[in-house]
């Protein structure tokens, strides 16, 4: 299972990485065309999930990596849960339904993380 954890905080953080690049480096107007969602939040905001996404990465890996305060890879994978279930919110209130189908996806996978490094394949 340990082995299992560590292949999901890469997936996930590879992802998150990507997405947090992407909301944290480009304009507004760029994003809106990706991201619809975009267009109901201030050009701020979205920088703040974006670094807050790149944060959440770094989290998850590298104090597991490093031993240096472990307690924060799932910290890590509590936040993005909880940034996944605001998502999903958000999606909800535009009414997409393939969107949160992908958020609910990601919340799973970053609660496992979560629970299993709280739990029994804590460091």
């Amino acid at each position: 299972m340990n082995v299992f954890l560590w292949i999901v905080q890469a997936v996930l953080a590879a992802m998150f990485a990507m997405a947090g690049v992407m909301k944290s480096t480009q304009p507004k107007a760029k994003l809106v065309e990706k991201l619809p969602w975009v267009a109901d939040f201030s050009a701020a905001a979205v920088r703040l999930i974006g670094v807050v996404e790149l944060a959440a990465t770094l989290g998850l890996i590298l104090p597991a990596a490093t031993g240096i305060a472990p307690i924060f890879t799932p910290l890590a994978g509590t936040g993005l849960a909880v940034v996944m279930l605001l998502a999903a919110v958000t999606h909800t209130r535009r009414k997409e339904p393939s969107a949160i189908a992908f958020n609910a996806v990601l919340l799973v996978l970053a609660a496992l993380v979560a629970w299993g490094r709280f739990g029994p394949y804590s460091f």
